[in-house]
Protein backbone atom coordinates (compact mmCIF):
# COMPACT_ATOMS: atom_id res chain seq x y z
CA UNK A 1 0.00 0.00 0.00
CA UNK A 2 1.57 3.01 -1.16
CA UNK A 3 2.30 6.15 1.61
CA UNK A 4 0.34 9.01 1.69
CA UNK A 5 3.51 10.56 0.71
CA UNK A 6 3.71 8.75 -2.11
CA UNK A 7 -0.30 9.38 -2.99
CA UNK A 8 0.11 13.21 -2.34
CA UNK A 9 3.20 13.30 -4.33
CA UNK A 10 1.64 11.36 -7.57
CA UNK A 11 -1.64 13.70 -7.39
CA UNK A 12 0.86 17.08 -6.65
CA UNK A 13 2.26 15.67 -9.90
CA UNK A 14 -0.57 15.39 -11.46
CA UNK A 15 -2.14 18.72 -10.54
CA UNK A 16 1.59 20.91 -11.53
CA UNK A 17 1.56 19.41 -14.76
CA UNK A 18 -2.08 20.55 -15.48
CA UNK A 19 -1.35 23.69 -14.10
CA UNK A 20 2.08 24.63 -16.40
CA UNK A 21 0.37 23.31 -19.43
CA UNK A 22 -2.66 25.40 -18.77
CA UNK A 23 -2.28 28.08 -17.10
CA UNK A 24 1.47 28.75 -16.52
CA UNK A 25 3.00 27.48 -20.00
CA UNK A 26 3.38 30.63 -21.39
CA UNK A 27 5.83 31.49 -18.43
CA UNK A 28 8.28 29.19 -18.92
CA UNK A 29 8.23 29.71 -22.60
CA UNK A 30 9.65 26.13 -23.03
CA UNK A 31 7.99 22.28 -23.45
CA UNK A 32 8.10 21.98 -19.77
CA UNK A 33 7.11 18.26 -18.61
CA UNK A 34 7.03 17.15 -14.95
CA UNK A 35 8.96 13.83 -14.74
CA UNK A 36 8.30 13.50 -10.65
CA UNK A 37 7.32 15.24 -7.47
CA UNK A 38 9.12 13.53 -3.94
CA UNK A 39 7.46 15.49 -0.71
CA UNK A 40 8.94 15.87 2.43
CA UNK A 41 7.84 13.33 5.17
CA UNK A 42 5.44 15.97 6.77
CA UNK A 43 4.78 16.92 3.41
CA UNK A 44 6.05 20.80 3.97
CA UNK A 45 7.76 20.53 0.66
CA UNK A 46 7.22 19.09 -3.32
CA UNK A 47 10.58 18.70 -5.12
CA UNK A 48 9.31 19.06 -8.80
CA UNK A 49 11.22 17.48 -11.21
CA UNK A 50 10.82 19.28 -14.52
CA UNK A 51 12.23 18.29 -17.84
CA UNK A 52 12.61 21.27 -20.46
CA UNK A 53 12.79 20.60 -24.25
CA UNK A 54 15.07 23.36 -25.41
CA UNK A 55 17.82 23.75 -27.42
CA UNK A 56 20.93 24.19 -25.02
CA UNK A 57 21.51 23.83 -21.07
CA UNK A 58 20.90 27.86 -20.71
CA UNK A 59 17.57 27.81 -22.04
CA UNK A 60 16.56 24.80 -20.07
CA UNK A 61 18.30 26.01 -16.54
CA UNK A 62 16.28 29.91 -17.34
CA UNK A 63 12.92 27.16 -17.74
CA UNK A 64 13.16 26.26 -14.28
CA UNK A 65 14.55 29.86 -13.28
CA UNK A 66 11.25 31.63 -14.35
CA UNK A 67 9.27 28.44 -13.08
CA UNK A 68 10.82 29.06 -9.53
CA UNK A 69 9.99 32.70 -9.37
CA UNK A 70 6.83 31.82 -10.34
CA UNK A 71 6.44 29.15 -7.46
CA UNK A 72 4.25 30.99 -5.11
CA UNK A 73 1.77 31.91 -7.86
CA UNK A 74 2.00 27.80 -9.01
CA UNK A 75 1.79 26.99 -5.51
CA UNK A 76 -2.03 29.44 -4.77
CA UNK A 77 -3.08 27.88 -7.85
CA UNK A 78 -2.50 24.18 -6.70
CA UNK A 79 -3.56 24.82 -3.80
CA UNK A 80 -6.99 25.54 -5.50
CA UNK A 81 -7.30 22.06 -6.60
CA UNK A 82 -6.09 19.94 -3.42
CA UNK A 83 -7.07 22.66 -0.88
CA UNK A 84 -9.72 19.86 0.50
CA UNK A 85 -6.78 16.72 0.80
CA UNK A 86 -4.16 18.79 2.87
CA UNK A 87 -4.38 21.15 5.40
CA UNK A 88 -0.67 23.22 4.76
CA UNK A 89 -0.18 23.48 1.25
CA UNK A 90 3.22 22.34 0.18
CA UNK A 91 5.95 24.59 -0.97
CA UNK A 92 7.68 24.08 -4.46
CA UNK A 93 10.35 23.84 -5.39
CA UNK A 94 11.75 22.78 -9.06
CA UNK A 95 14.76 21.10 -10.44
CA UNK A 96 15.69 20.17 -13.34
CA UNK A 97 15.62 16.65 -14.57
CA UNK A 98 18.56 15.67 -16.80
CA UNK A 99 17.89 12.39 -17.62
CA UNK A 100 16.22 12.89 -21.37
CA UNK A 101 19.43 14.85 -22.43
CA UNK A 102 21.57 12.20 -20.86
CA UNK A 103 19.51 9.26 -22.78
CA UNK A 104 19.50 10.98 -26.33
CA UNK A 105 23.71 11.93 -25.40
CA UNK A 106 24.07 8.09 -24.88
CA UNK A 107 22.15 7.38 -27.89
CA UNK A 108 24.39 9.35 -29.88
CA UNK A 109 27.45 7.38 -28.25
CA UNK A 110 25.97 4.17 -28.93
CA UNK A 111 25.13 5.09 -32.44
CA UNK A 112 28.77 6.27 -33.29
CA UNK A 113 29.94 3.03 -31.64
CA UNK A 114 27.66 0.82 -34.41
CA UNK A 115 29.18 3.63 -37.20
CA UNK A 116 32.43 2.97 -36.23
CA UNK A 117 32.19 -0.74 -36.12
CA UNK A 118 30.55 -1.20 -39.31
CA UNK A 119 32.98 1.21 -40.64
CA UNK A 120 36.21 -0.61 -39.58
CA UNK A 121 34.04 -4.22 -39.69
CA UNK A 122 34.29 -5.47 -36.73
CA UNK A 123 31.92 -6.81 -34.53
CA UNK A 124 33.90 -6.89 -31.13
CA UNK A 125 33.91 -10.93 -30.89
CA UNK A 126 37.35 -11.57 -32.35
CA UNK A 127 38.74 -14.95 -33.88
CA UNK A 128 41.07 -14.56 -30.95
CA UNK A 129 37.81 -15.02 -28.19
CA UNK A 130 38.76 -18.14 -26.88
CA UNK A 131 35.23 -18.96 -25.16
CA UNK A 132 34.68 -22.60 -24.64
CA UNK A 133 31.33 -23.75 -25.88
CA UNK A 134 28.85 -25.48 -23.99
CA UNK A 135 29.95 -28.82 -23.57
CA UNK A 136 33.36 -27.75 -22.68
CA UNK A 137 33.07 -27.05 -18.94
Amino acid sequence: MPSRTDRVGRRSQREVADLLQQDFGEASQSLVTVTGVRMTDDLGTAYVDVSVLGADDRQRKAAVARLDAQSSEIRHALSARIRHQLKRMPDLRFFLDEGPQRRARMDELFAQIAAERDETGTDGAGAEDETPSRGEY
